[in-house]
Protein backbone atom coordinates (compact mmCIF):
# COMPACT_ATOMS: atom_id res chain seq x y z
CA UNK A 1 0.00 0.00 0.00
CA UNK A 2 1.21 3.44 -0.49
CA UNK A 3 1.07 5.14 3.06
CA UNK A 4 1.54 8.92 1.72
CA UNK A 5 1.40 9.83 5.73
CA UNK A 6 2.46 7.47 8.39
CA UNK A 7 2.02 8.80 11.76
CA UNK A 8 3.65 7.01 15.06
CA UNK A 9 3.34 7.25 18.54
CA UNK A 10 2.40 11.22 18.42
CA UNK A 11 2.19 12.49 21.31
CA UNK A 12 1.63 16.37 22.63
CA UNK A 13 1.62 17.76 26.39
CA UNK A 14 1.06 21.13 27.69
CA UNK A 15 2.77 22.23 30.57
CA UNK A 16 1.74 24.73 33.37
CA UNK A 17 0.73 25.03 37.08
CA UNK A 18 -1.87 24.85 39.21
CA UNK A 19 -3.52 27.93 40.15
CA UNK A 20 -3.72 27.48 43.62
CA UNK A 21 -1.18 25.44 44.48
CA UNK A 22 1.13 26.27 42.39
CA UNK A 23 2.29 22.45 41.28
CA UNK A 24 3.51 21.76 37.57
CA UNK A 25 0.65 20.62 35.50
CA UNK A 26 1.31 18.27 32.41
CA UNK A 27 -1.74 17.34 30.26
CA UNK A 28 -1.27 15.30 27.70
CA UNK A 29 -3.71 16.17 24.92
CA UNK A 30 -2.58 13.21 22.02
CA UNK A 31 -1.76 10.02 23.40
CA UNK A 32 0.33 8.13 21.44
CA UNK A 33 -1.46 7.92 18.10
CA UNK A 34 -0.99 6.16 15.06
CA UNK A 35 -1.80 5.92 11.35
CA UNK A 36 -1.83 5.94 8.10
CA UNK A 37 -3.19 7.05 5.31
CA UNK A 38 -3.07 6.62 1.18
CA UNK A 39 -2.74 8.26 -1.59
CA UNK A 40 -5.59 10.21 -2.86
CA UNK A 41 -7.96 8.99 -0.37
CA UNK A 42 -10.26 10.27 2.25
CA UNK A 43 -9.33 9.40 6.29
CA UNK A 44 -12.02 10.44 8.93
CA UNK A 45 -11.35 11.62 12.30
CA UNK A 46 -14.22 11.84 14.70
CA UNK A 47 -14.98 12.39 18.23
CA UNK A 48 -16.31 14.42 20.65
CA UNK A 49 -15.54 18.11 21.31
CA UNK A 50 -11.79 18.64 23.51
CA UNK A 51 -10.98 15.02 22.56
CA UNK A 52 -7.97 16.42 20.88
CA UNK A 53 -8.71 16.50 17.20
CA UNK A 54 -7.78 19.58 16.38
CA UNK A 55 -4.53 19.92 18.63
CA UNK A 56 -3.42 16.31 16.63
CA UNK A 57 -4.13 18.27 13.16
CA UNK A 58 -1.27 21.01 14.37
CA UNK A 59 1.02 18.36 15.63
CA UNK A 60 0.48 16.54 12.17
CA UNK A 61 1.16 19.74 10.10
CA UNK A 62 3.78 21.43 12.49
CA UNK A 63 1.92 24.34 13.61
CA UNK A 64 2.69 23.34 17.11
CA UNK A 65 5.25 20.56 17.21
CA UNK A 66 4.41 17.26 18.57
CA UNK A 67 6.27 16.42 21.99
CA UNK A 68 7.45 12.74 20.58
CA UNK A 69 6.73 10.77 18.00
CA UNK A 70 6.75 11.03 14.28
CA UNK A 71 4.86 12.36 11.20
CA UNK A 72 6.47 11.60 7.61
CA UNK A 73 4.64 12.55 4.62
CA UNK A 74 5.80 10.98 1.47
CA UNK A 75 8.56 9.57 2.61
CA UNK A 76 9.66 12.64 4.27
CA UNK A 77 9.99 12.82 8.23
CA UNK A 78 8.89 16.52 9.43
CA UNK A 79 10.88 16.28 12.62
CA UNK A 80 14.20 15.93 11.49
CA UNK A 81 13.77 19.02 8.87
CA UNK A 82 15.08 22.15 9.59
CA UNK A 83 13.47 25.48 9.42
CA UNK A 84 13.77 26.38 6.45
CA UNK A 85 13.08 23.24 4.64
CA UNK A 86 9.83 23.06 6.56
CA UNK A 87 8.93 26.15 6.16
CA UNK A 88 9.57 25.07 2.10
CA UNK A 89 7.86 22.06 2.64
CA UNK A 90 4.82 23.30 3.62
CA UNK A 91 3.61 24.61 0.68
CA UNK A 92 2.46 20.87 0.19
CA UNK A 93 0.24 20.32 3.17
CA UNK A 94 -2.55 22.77 3.77
CA UNK A 95 -5.43 23.41 5.98
CA UNK A 96 -9.48 24.56 5.32
CA UNK A 97 -10.79 25.96 8.04
CA UNK A 98 -14.24 25.48 9.67
CA UNK A 99 -15.01 29.09 9.69
CA UNK A 100 -14.56 30.79 6.30
CA UNK A 101 -15.58 34.72 7.87
CA UNK A 102 -12.28 33.99 10.46
CA UNK A 103 -9.87 32.44 8.20
CA UNK A 104 -10.58 35.72 5.49
CA UNK A 105 -9.17 39.37 6.43
CA UNK A 106 -12.75 41.32 5.73
CA UNK A 107 -10.12 44.11 4.72
CA UNK A 108 -8.60 42.68 2.00
CA UNK A 109 -9.38 41.71 -1.64
CA UNK A 110 -10.21 38.30 -2.45
CA UNK A 111 -7.40 38.57 -4.86
CA UNK A 112 -5.02 40.18 -2.71
CA UNK A 113 -6.17 36.75 -0.14
CA UNK A 114 -5.08 34.77 -2.75
CA UNK A 115 -1.97 35.93 -3.61
CA UNK A 116 -0.98 36.60 -0.39
CA UNK A 117 1.22 32.85 -0.53
CA UNK A 118 2.26 33.24 -3.92
CA UNK A 119 3.99 35.95 -3.86
CA UNK A 120 5.75 34.87 -0.82
CA UNK A 121 7.01 31.95 -2.81
CA UNK A 122 8.08 34.74 -5.10
CA UNK A 123 6.06 34.27 -7.93
CA UNK A 124 5.44 36.97 -10.49
CA UNK A 125 2.37 38.68 -10.07
CA UNK A 126 1.18 38.13 -13.56
CA UNK A 127 1.30 33.98 -13.03
CA UNK A 128 -0.18 34.78 -9.70
CA UNK A 129 -3.33 35.86 -11.53
CA UNK A 130 -3.76 33.55 -13.85
CA UNK A 131 -3.68 30.72 -11.10
CA UNK A 132 -6.24 32.24 -9.44
CA UNK A 133 -8.39 32.82 -11.96
CA UNK A 134 -8.17 29.08 -12.45
CA UNK A 135 -8.54 28.49 -9.23
CA UNK A 136 -11.87 30.24 -8.96
CA UNK A 137 -13.02 28.90 -11.75
CA UNK A 138 -12.26 25.90 -10.84
CA UNK A 139 -14.32 25.71 -7.23
CA UNK A 140 -17.33 27.93 -8.42
CA UNK A 141 -16.74 31.23 -8.12
CA UNK A 142 -16.57 33.53 -11.44
CA UNK A 143 -13.08 35.12 -12.20
CA UNK A 144 -14.39 38.33 -12.22
CA UNK A 145 -15.52 38.75 -8.52
CA UNK A 146 -12.06 38.25 -7.26
CA UNK A 147 -11.95 42.28 -6.69
CA UNK A 148 -15.01 42.14 -4.19
CA UNK A 149 -14.35 41.72 -0.68
CA UNK A 150 -15.76 38.80 1.84
CA UNK A 151 -18.41 40.54 2.89
CA UNK A 152 -19.92 40.47 -0.47
CA UNK A 153 -20.36 36.67 -0.85
CA UNK A 154 -22.13 34.02 0.71
CA UNK A 155 -21.14 31.30 3.63
CA UNK A 156 -21.03 28.87 0.60
CA UNK A 157 -18.78 30.86 -1.55
CA UNK A 158 -16.99 32.02 1.10
CA UNK A 159 -15.64 28.63 1.68
CA UNK A 160 -15.07 27.87 -1.87
CA UNK A 161 -12.68 30.96 -1.41
CA UNK A 162 -11.19 29.47 1.55
CA UNK A 163 -10.33 25.71 -0.51
CA UNK A 164 -9.13 27.81 -3.70
CA UNK A 165 -7.09 29.98 -1.76
CA UNK A 166 -5.26 26.60 0.20
CA UNK A 167 -5.12 25.00 -3.50
CA UNK A 168 -3.04 27.99 -4.94
CA UNK A 169 -0.16 26.36 -3.30
CA UNK A 170 -0.66 22.98 -5.17
CA UNK A 171 -0.93 20.99 -1.93
CA UNK A 172 -0.56 16.87 -2.55
CA UNK A 173 -2.31 16.86 1.46
CA UNK A 174 -5.55 18.82 2.70
CA UNK A 175 -6.40 19.04 5.85
CA UNK A 176 -10.46 19.54 6.11
CA UNK A 177 -11.10 21.04 9.72
CA UNK A 178 -14.91 20.37 10.03
CA UNK A 179 -14.96 22.74 6.58
CA UNK A 180 -19.30 22.26 6.34
CA UNK A 181 -20.46 22.52 9.83
CA UNK A 182 -21.46 26.46 9.75
CA UNK A 183 -23.17 26.26 6.21
CA UNK A 184 -26.99 24.85 5.21
CA UNK A 185 -27.71 21.26 5.06
CA UNK A 186 -27.88 21.70 1.00
CA UNK A 187 -25.03 24.09 0.97
CA UNK A 188 -22.88 21.23 2.86
CA UNK A 189 -23.73 18.52 -0.36
CA UNK A 190 -22.70 21.05 -2.59
CA UNK A 191 -18.92 21.80 -0.87
CA UNK A 192 -18.82 18.28 0.11
CA UNK A 193 -19.09 17.10 -3.93
CA UNK A 194 -16.59 19.81 -4.97
CA UNK A 195 -14.30 18.17 -2.50
CA UNK A 196 -14.43 15.01 -4.09
CA UNK A 197 -14.19 16.48 -7.60
CA UNK A 198 -11.01 18.32 -6.57
CA UNK A 199 -9.40 15.22 -4.77
CA UNK A 200 -10.18 13.12 -8.21
CA UNK A 201 -8.67 15.66 -10.76
CA UNK A 202 -5.86 17.10 -8.82
CA UNK A 203 -4.89 13.78 -7.15
CA UNK A 204 -5.14 15.09 -3.69
CA UNK A 205 -5.40 13.31 0.06
CA UNK A 206 -7.28 14.48 2.77
CA UNK A 207 -7.86 14.13 6.62
CA UNK A 208 -11.24 15.10 7.54
CA UNK A 209 -12.65 16.16 11.17
CA UNK A 210 -16.26 15.94 11.63
CA UNK A 211 -18.69 15.87 14.44
CA UNK A 212 -21.71 15.01 11.72
CA UNK A 213 -21.23 10.67 11.54
CA UNK A 214 -23.18 10.45 8.44
CA UNK A 215 -21.19 12.82 6.61
CA UNK A 216 -17.87 11.29 7.71
CA UNK A 217 -19.23 7.71 6.52
CA UNK A 218 -19.89 9.12 3.33
CA UNK A 219 -17.24 10.95 2.67
CA UNK A 220 -14.27 8.69 3.97
CA UNK A 221 -12.24 5.82 3.02
CA UNK A 222 -11.51 5.40 6.89
CA UNK A 223 -12.19 6.24 9.92
CA UNK A 224 -11.00 7.04 12.66
CA UNK A 225 -12.70 7.32 16.50
CA UNK A 226 -10.53 9.42 19.32
CA UNK A 227 -11.55 10.00 23.03
CA UNK A 228 -9.60 11.70 25.26
CA UNK A 229 -6.55 11.85 23.37
CA UNK A 230 -6.52 8.09 21.91
CA UNK A 231 -7.76 6.86 19.02
CA UNK A 232 -10.47 3.88 20.12
CA UNK A 233 -11.11 2.21 16.80
CA UNK A 234 -9.94 2.34 13.52
CA UNK A 235 -11.45 0.85 9.97
CA UNK A 236 -12.75 1.22 6.76
CA UNK A 237 -16.44 3.31 6.86
CA UNK A 238 -18.04 0.43 5.54
CA UNK A 239 -16.88 -1.82 8.40
CA UNK A 240 -17.04 0.22 10.79
CA UNK A 241 -20.99 1.12 9.84
CA UNK A 242 -21.53 -2.23 8.88
CA UNK A 243 -19.87 -3.60 12.50
CA UNK A 244 -18.76 -1.09 15.22
CA UNK A 245 -16.84 -3.05 17.65
CA UNK A 246 -15.97 -0.35 20.76
CA UNK A 247 -18.56 0.82 23.05
CA UNK A 248 -17.79 4.34 22.51
CA UNK A 249 -18.59 3.99 19.06
CA UNK A 250 -21.33 2.62 19.26
CA UNK A 251 -22.45 5.11 21.56
CA UNK A 252 -21.37 7.64 19.19
CA UNK A 253 -23.53 6.20 16.35
CA UNK A 254 -26.89 5.28 18.34
CA UNK A 255 -27.01 9.36 19.78
CA UNK A 256 -26.69 10.04 15.48
CA UNK A 257 -29.53 11.28 14.26
CA UNK A 258 -31.17 10.42 11.07
CA UNK A 259 -30.25 6.99 10.71
CA UNK A 260 -30.28 3.64 12.00
CA UNK A 261 -27.04 2.47 12.07
CA UNK A 262 -27.92 -1.16 13.64
CA UNK A 263 -25.57 -0.42 16.96
CA UNK A 264 -26.59 -3.36 19.55
CA UNK A 265 -27.86 -1.54 23.23
CA UNK A 266 -26.88 -2.69 25.97
CA UNK A 267 -29.67 -2.59 28.90
CA UNK A 268 -26.29 -3.36 31.41
CA UNK A 269 -25.65 -0.04 33.86
CA UNK A 270 -23.82 2.79 33.19
CA UNK A 271 -21.46 3.73 35.94
CA UNK A 272 -22.61 6.96 36.35
CA UNK A 273 -21.87 7.45 40.15
CA UNK A 274 -18.20 7.15 38.85
CA UNK A 275 -16.04 10.47 38.20
CA UNK A 276 -13.75 10.91 35.35
CA UNK A 277 -10.46 10.89 36.44
CA UNK A 278 -8.62 14.55 36.89
CA UNK A 279 -5.96 14.87 34.48
CA UNK A 280 -4.47 17.82 36.49
CA UNK A 281 -3.67 14.46 39.56
CA UNK A 282 -3.03 11.97 36.96
CA UNK A 283 -2.19 13.36 33.55
CA UNK A 284 -1.35 9.78 31.85
CA UNK A 285 -4.10 7.79 32.86
CA UNK A 286 -3.90 4.44 33.56
CA UNK A 287 -6.16 1.31 32.42
CA UNK A 288 -8.89 2.34 29.20
CA UNK A 289 -9.78 6.08 28.98
CA UNK A 290 -13.32 4.85 28.42
CA UNK A 291 -13.67 2.60 31.47
CA UNK A 292 -16.04 5.18 33.65
CA UNK A 293 -18.39 5.74 31.37
CA UNK A 294 -18.39 2.13 29.51
CA UNK A 295 -21.43 -0.18 30.62
CA UNK A 296 -19.36 -3.48 29.91
CA UNK A 297 -16.27 -2.57 31.57
CA UNK A 298 -13.99 -4.75 34.63
CA UNK A 299 -11.07 -4.62 37.20
CA UNK A 300 -9.37 -5.69 33.87
CA UNK A 301 -10.33 -2.50 32.09
CA UNK A 302 -9.37 -0.04 35.05
CA UNK A 303 -5.86 -1.71 35.36
CA UNK A 304 -4.77 -2.29 32.50
CA UNK A 305 -4.44 -0.30 29.17
CA UNK A 306 -5.92 -2.11 25.70
CA UNK A 307 -3.94 -1.54 22.50
CA UNK A 308 -5.01 -1.13 18.91
CA UNK A 309 -5.48 -4.39 17.88
CA UNK A 310 -6.57 -6.30 14.63
CA UNK A 311 -9.21 -8.09 14.72
CA UNK A 312 -10.28 -8.17 11.30
CA UNK A 313 -8.20 -7.43 8.05
CA UNK A 314 -8.22 -3.50 8.79
CA UNK A 315 -10.21 -3.19 11.64
CA UNK A 316 -8.01 -2.42 14.82
CA UNK A 317 -10.14 -2.09 18.08
CA UNK A 318 -8.44 -1.02 21.74
CA UNK A 319 -10.83 -2.86 23.67
CA UNK A 320 -10.57 -5.96 25.90
CA UNK A 321 -14.36 -7.14 25.78
CA UNK A 322 -13.91 -7.37 21.56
Amino acid sequence: MDHFIEIQNLVKEYYGRGILNRRKVTVRAVDRVSFSIRRNTVFGLVGESGCGKTTLVRSILYLDPPTSGSVRIDGTLLGDLPARELRAFRKRMQIVFQDPNSALNPKMRIADSLMEGLINRGLPTNVCDRRIRRLLDLVGIAARHRRRFPHEFSGGQKQRIVIARALCMEPDFLVLDEPVSNLDVSIQAQIINLLLDLKSELTLTYLFISHDLNLVLYFSDRVGVMYRGRLLELASSDEILKAPCHPYTQQLFSSAPGKDHGVPHSDAPVHRNQQPADDRDQPFLRGCPYEVECSISDDVCQENEPHLREIRRGHQVACFKV
